[in-house]
């Protein structure tokens, strides 16, 4: 059983960045019970020097990742660098396999150039598409996306497109860094 403190913040459009994270962290803990999951908006600067090890993750919405992520980034640019940690993507464009990693994913590689920081780690893990969840505006934008996709247009659709083994093997990487 490891002492190291590991903290999973997320930022998430509609809580299944928030899910990924919970399982990230059920993985994680059979070798350490250190592990906090926590809305990146609700982690204390100060607190970031107090873990071993930071993750983040983060959704996609309209092509880009919450305003938060990029201010918290670059706040704590420092900290992030100086220990073992790791990002990942949550988007519905990592359900084709053509773009489901780090390397292929438009998404990743757009932020990735647009930060300074440099995770050691990374995933981009497949979301999900819940349109009872959306309003009325994002339905409408999502399903257009999505017919421009080839994805689900159907406005009774819940789908989960995340590969959860997926999910268990980054658990495992986040544990060995």
């Amino acid at each position: 059983m490891s002492n190291k403190r590991i903290l999973i913040a997320y930022s998430t459009t509609d809580g299944h960045t928030r899910k990924i994270c919970q399982r990230l962290s059920q993985v994680i803990e059979w070798q350490s019970k250190n592990v906090s999951v926590i809305p990146i908006g609700d982690v204390q600067d100060a607190d970031l020097n107090s873990y071993d090890k930071i993750v983040i993750g983060a959704s996609i919405r309209y092509g880009t990742h919450a305003k938060e992520v990029y201010e918290f980034i670059k706040r704590n640019k420092q900290v992030l660098d100086s220990k073992p940690n790791a990002f990942f993507s949550v988007n519905v464009v990592a359900r084709k396999q053509a773009k489901n990693r780090p390397d292929t994913n438009p998404y990743m590689k757009k932020f990735l150039k647009q930060i300074a920081w440099q995770p050691k780690q990374l995933a981009v893990f497949a979301g999900k598409i819940n349109y009872q969840l959306y309003s009325f505006r994002d339905k409408q934008i999502i399903r257009f996306i999505m017919w421009i996709t080839k994805g689900p247009t159907n406005p009774a659709t819940n789908i989960e497109f995340t590969d959860w083994d997926q999910v268990d093997s980054f658990g495992k990487v986040i544990l060995e860094m």
